[in-house]
């Protein structure tokens, strides 16, 4: 199958590039051999062996079998409905997203009925679910060595001022890092709802830009679980960890911070004992393989748009609550609007 990726950001040039180029070399009968095709008019494409770019989807769309191609819309979530509306009616079905599926539940709702109208199968970018380190996660939640999980605590850390000041391509700083630990904490977890949420503008040396700062949510699941999700986007250090305390023992996990290393890390702790292991989780170059196959299966194919959908709909609940008023009034030194909101 050929590879058109839309947008040459930071998703498009800096890890759908690399990734489609180490998934080619694992599994070259699956993604084909020919050059990938790349667009992007607000940018100067990267000049790269194997990549021929054009200066839009209507000019690439001419040189391409819509049926034989999986489009990457790498473009920011404001985007995302136009852009998938747009491919839709030159004959492209199959449709990698990258998080998150959508900006808000608005969008969402004109991105579910472009997908039902033209029956597309549009796969939401989510390498947590296919990580080693989340499959081991999931292992210790369902055997039942250390008792049923009770809470689950998840920082996604790192310091973006530049992008966020330069040309924020996303609206708040819940759209960045959040919509990974939502989706694992649905996974580890089930189904839930939004506790509370706030949110953090980011301010430095006289520039602004509104809530891009940091975001946290609560979630309560149907399980009984409760979870925490926090993301700072002003923090001097990178940190991608996931906590989960059990009736009997707790388990500490480490997701690689960048695209530098693909390897995790998991310290369990129980009874005393204490067990650390270093795993290989190159998860995103695995999770588009197993994309390109369920593109190749072909047929009905929903889990993975569903499961895109609830990740939005719940970081929309927590924009939403962080949108309305506080009173009395409670920004803190570290410019967060505090909001204890309980849904449901």
């Amino acid at each position: 199958m050929q590879s058109f990726v839309v947008g040459l950001g930071r998703a498009g040039a800096g890890l759908h590039l690399p990734v489609l180029a180490k998934a080619r070399a694992r599994e070259p009968a699956l993604l084909g051999g020919e050059d990938v095709v790349a667009c992007d008019p607000r940018r100067t494409p990267p000049d790269r062996p194997g990549l021929v770019t054009t200066a839009s989807i209507g000019s690439a769309a001419g040189g391409l079998d819509p049926a034989g191609t999986v489009v990457h819309i790498c473009t920011p979530p404001v985007e995302r409905h136009a852009v998938i509306t747009e491919l839709a009616e030159l004959g492209f079905r199959n449709m990698i997203v990258e998080k998150p599926l959508a900006s808000d539940a608005d969008d969402l709702a004109r991105i579910i009925r472009v997908r039902r109208k033209h029956r597309l199968h549009i796969e939401v970018v989510e390498p947590w679910l296919t990580s080693t380190l989340t499959r081991r996660l999931i292992e210790l939640t369902r055997c039942g060595l250390f008792g049923p999980p009770k809470s689950i605590t998840i920082m996604q850390n790192k310091p973006r001022f530049r992008r966020s000041l330069a040309a924020p391509g996303h609206p708040t700083a819940f759209d960045v890092e959040l919509p990974h630990g939502v989706a694992l904490a649905l996974r580890l977890a089930g189904a839930a709802r939004v506790t509370h949420a706030a949110g953090a503008d980011l301010e430095v040396d006289g520039q602004f830009s509104a809530r891009m700062g940091g975001a946290d949510i609560g979630l309560r699941h149907i399980s009984g679980v409760r979870t925490e999700i926090s993301s700072d986007l002003t923090c001097p250090v990178r940190e991608r960890r996931i906590t989960i305390d059990f009736a009997n023992g707790s388990a500490v996990g480490h997701f690689a911070v960048s695209d530098d290393d693909d390897h995790s890390q998991l310290t369990v702790r129980a009874n005393g004992h204490r067990e650390h292991l270093v795993l290989r989780d190159d998860s995103l170059t695995e999770w588009m393989i197993q994309a390109y196959r369920r593109f190749r299966a072909g047929g009905e194919q929903t889990r993975g748009f569903n499961f895109g959908a609830e990740v939005v709909q719940l970081l929309s609940v927590a924009k939403n609550i962080c949108a309305e008023p506080v009173v009395p009034a409670a920004r803190t030194e570290a410019g967060f609007v505090a909001v204890a909101h309980h849904a449901g």
